[in-house]
């Protein structure tokens, strides 16, 4: 082992000295590397653990969308429900010619308003074929009670949210009135048109937004109880969920004129947009405590500087070059980075990791949910750690110690011998 990679180990605290009895020992250079160490950790750690949190959260959420959800619609302006309903089988055998797309369904969809005894809710409908639903979305899975295949045509059955069927206090055979928003207009005035179903099933996505506002029925009977109101056209599920504004756009470019085609991301552009936007800020200020960490770091370091100048000045003058002398220091300062950083790694992937188990335990102790679902997309904590973030954090964690290294480096390779010795 050179002299400076030993001495540059033994200021960082990181090296085994022997002391002869009688002498001082001065631990004040070593507590203040471990103070800088561990601040150092604290802040690699912490960047981990928020961003995998931020990250499972979004993933979390985008998954139960994509549940319900397809990838990709497409929309048939100017053509009526029951056409789209009768040759859904030929469109989607044009979408079909796309090797990306994997599965197709037709579908309804419009607003509507359901009412039982004196609850009133919002809804969007949805219009479904339930023998190929499962091609594009995880529906008939996500059933707690009933069945999709109790959505049969003309039997005017619905399958509701699990909130939306506990705010209107009902269950399998119950009926409820769904009012569309297109009616007739006579001598007594507006009526709207409205039409009693029978609940047949109830779904959970583990999304509260979608489970109490979204309902399914058969897409004959959507078609009869629309009408002319809402949307028609067909579902597509594809390989990779990535790619959908690029397959969309060649969908759209593939297909006859005036077809209409929207995706996954443009469905809450917005919510999307503010998570990704949230990652990026809570990354720069996290990151900028790991930025003070590094400034403690150089502040130690100086200070080191200070405390040892005559061990600098000693070292001199029995042939150590200022380029050595440098090296002590950026072995110390380097090396303090190192440590923290492996610390900071290890336990901020531990954290992120485990989290699933983590946070239930505290959550038991102290009699609280952290998570309510009434007020989060989500009922659990999630985590999703990336290795090439952790990996990220961990350069900006080396660059940043390597860089608070610097100066004190500089500065004590300048240092003359003669003038700390002067007074010595």
């Amino acid at each position: 082992m050179s002299f400076e990679l030993w001495i540059g180990l033994r200021y960082a605290g990181l090296a085994r000295v022997r002391r002869q009895a009688g002498k001082r020992i001065d631990r004040f250079v070593s507590f203040v590397a471990g103070i800088s160490m561990a601040g150092i950790a604290l802040g690699v750690a912490a960047l981990i653990v928020v961003l995998s949190v931020m990250n499972g959260f979004q993933t979390q959420v985008r998954d139960r969308m994509l549940s319900v959800l397809p990838h990709i619609e497409l929309f048939y302006p100017g053509v009526s429900h029951k056409e789209v309903i009768e040759h859904w089988h030929d469109l989607a055998a044009q979408a079909e010619d796309n090797p990306a797309v994997m599965g197709a369904a037709p579908f309804v969809a419009a607003p509507a308003m359901v009412v039982r005894n004196s609850a009133l809710l919002g809804a969007q409908v949805r219009g479904i074929d339930p023998d190929v639903e499962a091609s594009v979305s995880e529906l008939p899975d996500q059933l707690i009670a009933g069945d999709v295949k109790n959505l049969t045509a003309n039997s005017f059955g619905v399958l509701l949210g699990q909130q939306m069927a506990r705010q209107l206090g009902v269950g399998v055979g119950d009926t409820i009135m769904v009012m569309a928003p297109q009616g007739s207009i006579s001598p007594a005035g507006f009526s709207p048109r409205m039409r009693q179903v029978t609940v047949v099933g109830v779904f959970s996505a583990g999304h509260y937004e979608f489970d109490s506002a979204f309902a399914f029925m058969h897409v004959e009977d959507a078609a009869r109880v629309f009408r002319d109101s809402g949307t028609s056209g067909i579902r597509l599920r594809i390989q990779d969920m990535q790619n959908a504004p690029e397959v969309s756009r060649q969908l759209v470019n593939a297909m006859p004129y005036g077809v209409q085609a929207t995706n996954w991301t443009q469905s809450n552009p917005t919510w999307f947009a503010a998570v990704k936007t949230e990652k990026r800020m809570m990354f720069l200020i996290l990151t900028l405590i790991v930025a003070v960490a590094a400034f403690n770091l150089l502040s130690s370091l100086v200070m080191a500087v200070k405390d040892k100048s005559s061990d600098i000045a000693i070292l001199r003058t029995i042939g150590a070059t200022p380029a050595e002398i440098a090296r002590i220091f950026l072995v110390q300062g380097v090396s303090i980075g190192v440590v923290g950083t492996f610390l900071g790694v290890s336990a901020g992937a531990l954290i992120a990791y485990n989290i699933d188990v983590i946070v239930p335990a505290i959550e038991r102790v102290v009699g609280q949910k952290f998570l309510p679902a009434e007020v989060y997309f989500v009922s659990e904590l999630p985590s999703n750690p990336e290795p090439t973030v952790i990996f990220t954090i961990a350069v900006i964690s080396l660059v940043l110690s390597f860089l608070a290294t610097l100066y004190p480096s500089w500065r004590a390779a300048k240092l003359q011998p003669a003038q700390v010795l002067r007074y010595d």
